[in-house]
Parts: structure tokens; sequence; C-alpha cells
């Protein structure tokens, strides 16, 4: 792999993009995944240090008052950002860093880091990302709909964003990725119809 890049991944729930860039570590040498900074209370099997850095509503305002994030934001009530340091000592070591986050997170980091690379993983259609949703857990038919606006509303920034992967298929969405961060080889060039996939969802609850 080339000089120590980092790499922002984003796209709608239930497209694939936690496998993918699970999938990429596996085979990418000297690749690592950012770990950001949460309030929330660790889930059963979670470590510090390893899934989030855990830390306390005080220590994460005065992280952020001292401006250490490079973006942050509150879900849920929670507060989740990613830390500078975090980023910048991955990239002296060498590594390149994939960094998972939602468009407004990859916005900030980019007027941050401007060198970034930015990455947006696409579904091959709305009605292969419905299934997927379906499938991941027993949602009322109007959860179902709500999460596809979400996702729509998601997708509508694509592009903003500096490369597009389709993940119509795992394995060929995993060679596109590959080809991108190592800079071997070419990603397939996109070919999806993309006013089909942000067409309004008819009655999100």
């Amino acid at each position: 792999m080339t000089a120590a890049r980092l790499f922002i991944f984003s796209a709608a729930s239930g497209t694939g993009k936690t496998s993918l860039a699970h999938g990429l570590m596996n085979r990418v040498r000297n690749l690592a995944f950012s770990v950001s900074h949460t309030t929330r209370a660790p889930r059963p099997g979670e470590t510090h240090g390893v899934h989030y850095y855990f830390i306390s509503p005080e220590e994460f305002e005065a992280m952020a008052a001292r401006g250490e994030f490079l973006e942050h934001a509150t879900v849920f009530g929670n507060r989740y950002g990613t830390a500078r340091r975090v980023i910048d000592g991955l990239l002296k070591e060498g590594k390149s860093v994939i960094l998972d986050i939602d468009w407004q997170g990859a916005r900030a980091i980019k007027r941050a880091m401007p060198e970034a690379v930015s990455v947006f993983i696409l579904p091959p259609s709305r009605r292969t990302l419905e299934e997927r949703l379906k499938n991941r857990r027993q949602d009322a038919p109007e959860v179902i709909a709500r999460r596809m606006a979400e996702a729509v509303s998601e997708i509508s920034h694509y592009a903003e964003f500096d490369r597009v992967v389709v993940n119509d298929d795992f394995e060929a969405a995993l060679a596109d990725l590959e080809a991108i961060v190592t800079g071997r080889g070419q990603p397939r060039p996109v070919s999806i119809d993309t006013k089909a996939l942000l067409a309004p969802v008819e009655n999100p609850a």
C-alpha cells in the first residue's frame, strides 16, 4: 500500500458498510479502524479502546472545548466524537485508517483534513436495501418505511464523496474498496439508477 491515508466510509443503514470495512481489514496490511469516543455505557462484550473509548460526559465536553474532536455529534442522547489524536497516531505509525461515519461527520472531517478520501457505498437498488432492512430485524412496516426514508436522506449526499462503490456483490464491492485503499487496480465504474434510489418513500411513519 502507498503512504498512510485516512479513508472515510459512509452509507445508508443496511448497505453492508461495516461488513465491507472488516472484510477489507482482513485483506489489506497496515489498515486500521478508527475508534471513536462516546459517553454511552459499554454494551456486553464491548471493550474500552477496542470498540469505543468510553468516557464521562464531563470528559467529553472538556475534550470538545479544547478542540480535540475532528467532529462530534449527539445521537439518542449520547455523545460521539472522532479525536484527532487517534487518527494522527495511527497515521504516524504508517497505518491507513478507515473511519465509519455518516455524511455530516464526513463533511466535517473533509473540512479538517481535506486530504482524506471519502467513499460512499450504495445499495444496488431500493428493493435490495428494503429487503436487507427487513432481514435485519422484525420491524413493523411503518418502522421499515421510516428507516427507508432515513436511508434515502443519507443516500442523497452520495455526490459529495470522492468515490462511490455499489455493494451489489460483496466480493466485487470488497475488491473495489481494496483498489481504492491500496491504489492498485481500478474499481468498477458505477452503473446504477440513482434517481430510483432517491425517489421519495411513501408514507414514512
